[in-house]
């Protein structure tokens, strides 16, 4: 496990997490790229996050099955986190990440859109294929 710290833009909320693994994840999901008008970057964090200015943090709920949060004072995007497990996915922009951290996968790929590409080879994940893995 590697430990990691970050905070939002403005420094009113930190977050430090115990990472499992050095891998990076993207998700080119529709929420996700109008919630940060691109691809999410992120970490997965499990559920060891620890975040201090919680009076700062407003929660999105964003379906039936996950909820997202920001700072309330500079909006910066602090979360993905699933509701059933408190699973967390943490930008990978909050953290000062270690050096061997490798994008190795992308998610939503059939809905990523053809004015941009990223050239690191990952495993490609549709999104039929997250949902039926995680439903």
């Amino acid at each position: 496990m590697t430990q990691v710290h970050g905070s939002c833009l403005c420094g009113s909320v930190t977050i430090s997490a115990s990472l499992p693994s050095s891998n990076l994840g993207v998700c080119h999901c529709g929420m996700c790229k109008k919630w940060g008008g691109g691809p999410l970057l992120a970490v997965d964090c499990q559920t060891s996050v620890e975040i201090t200015g919680e009076e700062h943090v407003s929660v999105f709920d964003s379906s039936i099955w996950a909820e997202r949060g920001f700072c309330s004072k500079c909006g910066s995007h602090l979360f993905y986190r699933l509701k059933e497990t408190f699973q967390y996915s943490v930008p990978a922009g909050i953290f000062d990440l270690p050096a061997e951290t490798t994008m190795t996968h992308q998610i939503f790929i059939d809905e990523k859109p053809d004015y941009y590409e990223f050239a690191n080879d990952t495993q490609k994940i549709t999104g039929l294929e997250i949902v039926t893995e995680y439903s």
